[in-house]
Formats: structure tokens, sequence, C-alpha cells
């Protein structure tokens, strides 16, 4: 599943990229995180989010595990049509795996998260290089926002989708609400739509299986009438979603902490 050492490597990606510098590789990342964790000055940390679902994962390691992820989302203009054959499944450690990066505006009144942008791909990508690159990209070129400014920056929260366990569906509604993503393909007078959702899109509108579905159909650019979506022959495959994420202050945190040690 996503962790939240893939979450701070993406905004390490994000701010490297933003300050003109080289970031940390994702394990130099990781090792730091783990250090950090162990630090003496546990007790001042204790509040942080992120040192929380530490300790809450720790207690609940053979537990069921999240689903992820996410308000609407853009998929990579070269990702290819999805083969469940060609897909992984989900193992113990992750290295290579299909993925999505989100980038949510936190209001500092009231809590609430708003999109910012949101790319990934269905391709595997090996984790250092694949995170790397869609933390800044669904930062900057996601072409329904604007990019995403340095100033912008201490504002964020990000999420990381590890996408897994992918089904060709038997049927349209082969898939549960709330545990599977869902990438629907199909031909309508002549031309190709295709669309997904992260499995957390329908539970946070509320929507039932059928209004998800017509929703991506129109995702996809489809104009057709609504009652005609069963007319359309509609290749699905579900998937999972293990989604992990952090704000701001968290990578800030940790950032500072970093530099503190960075002789240790």
């Amino acid at each position: 599943m996503a962790t939240i050492s893939h979450c701070l490597f993406c905004f390490e990606s994000l701010a490297a990229h933003l300050e003109s510098r080289k970031h940390l590789s994702l394990e130099q990342v990781q090792e730091s995180w783990e250090r950090y964790c162990k630090d003496a000055d546990i007790t001042s940390k204790k509040r942080l989010p992120a040192l929380r679902r530490v300790a809450d994962s720790s207690a609940s390691a053979s537990g069921p595990s999240t689903p992820s992820s996410g308000s609407t989302l853009s998929l990579d203009a070269d990702t290819p049509a999805t083969s469940t054959s060609s897909l992984p499944t989900e193992t113990a450690v992750i290295t290579e795996t299909p993925l999505f990066v989100t980038w949510n505006t936190v209001s500092a009144g009231s809590g609430h998260t708003s999109l910012r942008g949101c790319i990934g791909t269905f391709e595997a990508q090996e984790l250092d290089e694949g995170l790397s690159s869609y933390a800044v990209t669904s930062a900057i070129h996601d072409t329904r926002f604007d990019p995403i400014s340095k100033r912008e920056v201490p504002s964020l929260e990000v999420a990381v989708t590890l996408l897994t366990d992918f089904e060709d569906c038997d049927d349209a509604m082969d898939w549960e609400l709330g545990t599977h993503g869902i990438r629907i393909s199909f031909v309508d007078r002549g031309r190709r739509y295709g669309a997904t959702y992260l499995p957390d899109v329908a539970p946070e509108q509320g929507w039932t299986k059928e209004e998800t579905l017509v929703s991506l159909m129109r995702k996809a650019g489809w104009g057709g009438r609504r009652e005609r979506w069963r007319d359309v022959d509609l290749k699905v495959v579900r998937y999972q979603g293990k989604k992990e994420s952090l704000q701001y202050p968290e990578y800030k945190h940790w950032r500072d902490w970093v530099e503190a040690n960075s002789s240790a």
C-alpha cells in the first residue's frame, strides 16, 4: 500500500522542482523517515497525524486496508489501454505499480480540501521514478487547473494511490462501492471513450453504481441520453487502490528535521 514516505517523497519532488534543486531519492526519504520516527523528541510529534497513523497501522497491521482515493482525476495521455494480464496484484512490498498522485488545497479556516490536480497512469511504474514524475506532472500539467506555484505549497495536501488487484468485470455492475475503482472503455457511433474513477470518488459524492457509471461516461465525453447508458456495451475493469495522504506541515516538520540532522 501507499505509505507516508511516498507522500513525503511527492512533496520533496515538487518542492525541489519549484526550487530548482535536486530532490532526495525515495530510498533516502524512507531511511530518514524511519530515523525521524525513532527520534528521541517523539513527544513533540505525537500531535502530527502522520505519526499517529504510524502507531495506528502498527497496532492494526493484520486488519483490512483502507481503500483509496480522491476526487475526479485525469489520466496521462500516454496511458495505454488496460490489460489485466499485464497488471500487478497486491504484494507485501510494492516496488512497481500503476499509481496516481492527487494534490488538494486545504482551507486554513475549515480544513476543507479542494482538488488542485490529479494525474496518474495504469502502466506500472518504478516507484522512485513514477512518484517523482507524477508528483510534478499532476501539480503542473493538469489542464483543468493553473500550475501550482511555490507560494501555494504550504496550503497543500498530497494523496498517493497505488493501484492493485485489477480484474475484468463480468458486467457493468460487477464491482463494489467504496472498495473498487473502475475504468470503463466503450465505442459509441464509431468513437472510442475511456475514463476512470478511484475507489473513494463514488462514496464521497454519494453516488449509486448507476450514477457513478453515467458520470464516468460523461467524464469520458459521451453525450448520449442518460437513459441510453445501458444500451452501450461497456467494458469495465475494477481495481483497488492503496492510499495514503499527508499535509504540508507534516512534510515541513520532517524536512526541517532532515536539515538539522543532515550531518548525523
